[in-house]
């Protein structure tokens, strides 16, 4: 059996950078991701909603667990990707995210 390769994590910015309860966007070259600051721990997602197009992170989160889509109301699981509430149908992607001496890194691939 193959060992599993760990993730390659990267630095996209600052824990500073993101008031606790807040979600930020970052232009990568893997491609734009929106990382939500939870307190203890951040979460990351791609940043794009799968009904508007429109960028999540000028949504907001509806709790540690959940963020709203600004345009259509959409909210997803950031446990899951999925929708929670619709009109969105499609999940949008999760990545590993973790904080590291006040930097925050996001695992692509």
């Amino acid at each position: 059996m193959a060992e599993r390769e760990e993730p390659k994590f990267q630095r996209v910015g600052t824990l500073a950078e993101i008031h606790e309860g807040d979600i930020r966007a970052y232009d990568l070259p893997a491609g734009r991701i929106a990382v939500a600051n939870l307190g203890p721990e951040v979460r990351a997602f791609g940043d794009d909603c799968t009904h508007a197009g429109c960028s999540l992170s000028e949504g907001e989160l509806a709790d540690e667990d959940t963020v709203v889509c600004a345009e259509c109301s959409s909210s997803f699981d950031l446990r899951t990707g999925e929708p929670v509430t619709g009109p969105a149908e499609d999940p949008i992607p999760l990545y590993p995210a973790r904080v590291e001496d006040g930097w925050i890194e996001v695992a692509f691939g």
